[in-house]
């Protein structure tokens, strides 16, 4: 009875897994199957509307409306994951991302605008008795599988012969390769980086002291090679460029020639030039490396102090605050930190919050010296201010700003401006110097929106540039005239768009104490930029009405207007070509 009962058994637990593995291979079929579901009554989208509708079980999608035409993508910008139906649809099929900026075209799926590394899957969508229809694959909606690879419109890839050098492997560089493949680039790319790894997302160094470069990387050496067919050569300096031989010098002697070289080479960490300054636990914040050492000396009851009120000094500040230091204390040129760029009511907002979180800061001060330890003179044990009060530290870090890393260019006959920055055109080619551009950090350009000659330090403009250069190389050129987005975690993430230098007001719109604001950066009637925290997706919008000419004027911001309600989605509003 005994062996009856236990056959019984048996039996029934295989009868239970093989329904079990059938149920997960059924799963997995459907998910992998295309599927053609109606996702949505045609009433409820209206023309310039998003909406995120169920997919099957798990997918979501997002649904774009624009005149009688609706288009399916992913749900999830491919950064970071926001949910793109928070974010902002412009009338001539723009999407952007709530957080960070990224744009994507809702038509095609295709990326628009860093910092997007990855276009979203388009679907097909179609109107039929009163329903919007969607196909697609289930898994292709689930947020876990939200990228789609870019479409890389080479046939095929030569590693022979002068093509494409670009000197840098940052931001700039990586979207140059990708802009050069998807737009049909076939020669050869060669890229020299100073860094021992591919592009990373150095945003997250000072945002969260990510210290392993694997986890920062958006492409691996082999995609690299692989699906790109770049040369990347990690670990080379390169020294020396002659424009006219087209070709660039290593530090080992190697000549490369190039048909097209693309120069971005970022910025190096400013250096103080006081005494004490090179003290070997004075550290800056710019690589893997410098994350490292950073995070190997900020122990539990360390002191820091930190040199600068920039918003690389700041996020750093963030990071390490609930270590449980001894002390931190942030030296600063300004009354409040990014007074210069934010406006000193902002600044103070942020200020207050920072010194709740136990931070101390000395405003308007300056610093005399980084003072030797008696016992160990290679080593500083803090940093005098003038007027002589000492702040005692195991670290020191400085964070005030970034010169263009431009020696290399010294003995090239390519001009620099005072500053170290490399002079381009609109389509940011260095003028006089075939086949030479300049991008980031760099690079000097005509923003379209004043006409001024500008550099601008964002990561996300170094990205931009490098998608612009790679279609000028191609034959598919623009001017550049994209508006320049950037974030900063400090507490709460602030998030600004456009560039605000020589703003002559800043209008407020909500609370900066607790911070949960708007502001706008006047000069006259013009709004130039626009900075928020906790107020999505009101920079997303702005920046999409500051490139469309649509941006309500400083005295209609004054008299209550609100950027949000401006229509630049439907068929209707007036969105230039």
């Amino acid at each position: 009875m005994r062996r009856l009962c236990d056959a019984y058994k048996c039996t029934f637990m295989l009868t239970a897994v093989r329904r079990q593995l059938l149920s997960v291979s059924r799963t997995r079929f459907f998910r992998m199957s295309t599927q053609t579901i109606a996702v949505l009554n045609e009433q409820d989208l209206h023309d310039g509307q998003m909406k995120e509708v169920d997919f099957g079980d798990d997918g979501k999608v997002l649904l774009s409306r624009l005149g009688d035409k609706v288009h399916a993508t992913s749900a999830f910008c491919t950064h970071y994951g926001a949910p793109l139906v928070k974010g902002t649809l412009a009338a001539d099929g723009r999407v952007v991302c709530p957080w960070h900026g990224a744009c994507f075209n809702v038509c095609t799926g295709d990326i628009e605008d860093a910092p997007a590394p990855d276009a979203l899957h388009s679907f097909k969508a179609e109107i039929s008795g009163g329903m919007i229809h969607v196909t697609a694959k289930q898994s292709d909606t689930l947020k876990a599988n939200k990228s789609r690879s870019l479409t890389l419109r080479a046939q095929g890839y030569s590693t022979q012969g002068p093509g494409v050098v670009i000197v840098g492997g940052g931001a700039g560089a990586l979207h140059t390769i990708e802009s050069l493949r998807e737009n049909g680039f076939e020669k050869s790319i060669t890229v020299l980086s100073s860094e021992a790894y591919t592009p990373i997302d150095r945003t997250r160094l000072s945002k969260g002291l990510v210290t392993d470069a694997s986890k920062l990387e958006y492409r691996s050496a082999a995609d690299l090679k692989n699906k790109y067919g770049v040369t990347f050569r990690p670990g080379v300096t390169v020294t020396a460029v002659d424009p006219n031989a087209k070709y660039v010098v290593t530090e080992s002697g190697e000549k490369i020639t190039y048909e097209n070289v693309v120069l971005a080479t970022g910025g190096t960490p400013r250096r103080l030039p006081i005494p004490g300054g090179n003290l070997s636990n004075v550290l800056t914040l710019r690589h893997v490396e410098d994350a490292q050492k950073i995070d190997a000396a900020l122990k539990e009851g360390q002191r820091l102090v930190v040199i600068g009120s920039s918003f690389i000094s700041m996020e750093l500040v963030v990071a390490v605050s609930q270590r449980k230091l001894a002390s931190i204390d942030v030296v600063a040129m300004e009354d409040y930190p990014f007074e210069r760029v934010l406006g000193a009511e902002v600044g103070k907002g942020l200020k207050n919050y920072h010194e709740k979180q136990g931070i101390k800061f000395h405003p308007a001060a300056k610093v005399s010296q980084i003072r030797a330890s008696v016992s160990n003179p290679s080593l500083a044990s803090g940093v005098e201010l003038e007027g002589g009060l000492f702040l005692p530290a195991d670290t020191v870090v400085a964070g005030v700003g970034v010169v263009p890393a431009t020696q290399f260019l010294k003995s090239s006959g390519i001009p620099l401006e005072r500053d170290g920055g490399v002079k381009v055109d609109a389509l940011l080619r260095v003028p006089g110097f075939d086949g030479v551009y300049a991008v980031g950090d760099i690079a000097v350009y005509p923003e379209s929106a004043s006409g001024d000659w500008k550099r601008i330090e964002h990561w996300n403009v170094a990205s931009n540039h490098g998608r612009a250069v790679g279609r000028t190389i191609i034959g598919k050129g623009k001017p550049f005239e994209k508006v320049p987005i950037f974030w900063s975690a400090q507490g709460s993430q602030l998030r600004y768009a456009g560039n605000g230098i020589g703003y002559e007001d800043v209008i407020i719109k909500g609370n900066t104490d607790e911070l949960k604001f708007v502001a706008y950066y006047t000069k006259g009637e013009k709004v130039l930029a626009v900075a928020s925290m906790q107020a999505d997706p009101i920079v997303a919008k702005c920046s999409e009405l500051l490139r469309l000419g649509l941006m309500p004027s400083a005295s209609e911001i004054k008299a209550g207007k609100d950027p949000l309600t401006v229509d630049m989605s439907t068929t209707a509003a007036k969105v230039k070509a």
